[in-house]
């Protein structure tokens, strides 16, 4: 388990979001959404410096945190992967695309490569059902993606990182 120390700036970044949203525990969602846009991800401490500031328990906090599926205790990679397995998609291949960028990228959905530079995740639409299955990585969409393609498309952000 990754032990973290937020560090002071952090947690006033994290008072400064709070306090911006005047510390009501009903604007607990718009502070996570402020606080993961600004940090990257809310693991624990980040969790329990909110719950403290909007005076709610850390409990209440973590519910919130592990029910909506936009939130993420654990980093993203610097390129997210998502891979869309809604019916379209699923219909056409998706899931065998799925494996293959767990397959090539050593990790299960959920997880971040070693290295950093990768995440992967599923939804279940982004509404560009015609070019199903459709991959997005780093917010750039992929159509008609093939288990074949996967390795090639990967190759390209491997060589922007040299």
């Amino acid at each position: 388990m990754e032990t973290l120390s937020l560090s002071r700036s952090k947690i006033t970044k994290l008072h400064a979001i709070c306090e911006e949203y005047k510390n009501d525990p009903g604007e607990l969602i718009n502070v996570l959404h402020a606080a993961q846009g600004a940090l990257g991800y809310l693991p624990m401490e980040v969790q329990e410096v909110i719950a403290s500031k909007l005076h709610i328990p850390v409990s209440k906090v973590y519910g919130v945190v592990t029910f909506y599926s936009f939130f993420t205790m654990t980093p993203n990679g610097k390129y997210p992967i998502s891979v869309c397995l809604g019916t379209a998609c699923y219909v056409r291949g998706a899931e065998k695309v799925l494996e293959e960028l767990e397959r090539q990228l050593e990790i299960k959905v959920g997880e971040t490569t070693q290295d950093g530079l990768f995440s992967l995740d599923c939804l279940r639409c982004v509404g560009a059902c015609g070019l199903a299955p459709v991959v997005s990585i780093g917010g750039k969409v992929y159509g008609r993606v093939t288990p074949e393609k996967v390795k090639k498309i990967l190759s390209d952000y491997y060589f922007q990182e040299k």
